[in-house]
């Protein structure tokens, strides 16, 4: 099994900090190799920073990390705003929020350079995300119909009310039947 990165076996907080500018890519590494030294000189004297190369191969690692969970962000933009739903945000947020974390599993676990797991092992972790992409699809599905059939309700009892009101009217302030026709057939009540 191969070793720990460098930059995994540094302090949570020198680590966030290094995730944290290379996400924000402003830095070459020397510039941010000089700021780690600027910054953690404790860490720094202790011999631990991180060489070049290490945070170097660490950033790409991140990038495409990154750039999967953007585009798996930027997908479900796109399903939505094809899909003309914009109810219940927070329930998709949350859907989105569970696949892009199983979509950084199973990019982990592709990524894993341990000898020791089996190829078994890695198929059945690979079903089990499967299974519960699938649990998810089916949970997506569900709130779909669910608003869609709400939806239909509503709009159903409110053409009940308009056609009550309509026929209370009678004849009072000059609404003739043939007004009252044309708002029925305007607001497709039969």
């Amino acid at each position: 099994m191969g070793r720990k990165s460098t930059i995994s076996r540094l302090p949570a907080d020198v680590k966030s900090y290094i995730e944290g500018k290379l996400a924000e890519g402003r830095l070459t590494l020397d510039e941010l190799i000089a700021d780690l030294h600027v910054q953690f000189p404790a860490v720094q004297q202790a011999g631990e920073l991180p060489s070049r190369s290490a945070v170097h191969r660490y950033g790409q690692k991140l990038e495409r990390r990154l750039s999967a969970i953007r585009a798996s962000t930027e997908a479900a933009k796109i399903i939505q705003a094809q899909a003309g739903d914009n109810k219940d945000a927070r329930s998709e947020a949350l859907t989105a929020l569970i696949q892009t974390e199983l979509f950084e599993a199973i990019l982990n676990l592709q990524e894993s350079d341990d000898p020791d797991m089996d190829p078994g092992d890695r198929v059945g972790m690979l079903s089990t995300a499967a299974k519960n992409i699938a649990t998810l699809t089916r949970s997506s599905v569900n709130l779909k119909q669910f608003q869609a059939k709400v939806e239909e309700e509503t709009r159903r009892k409110l053409i009940e009310e308009q056609r009550a009101k309509l026929d209370a009217m009678g004849s009072k302030g000059g609404v003739t039947e043939d007004t009252k026709k044309a708002i029925r057939e305007a607001l497709g009540i039969t």
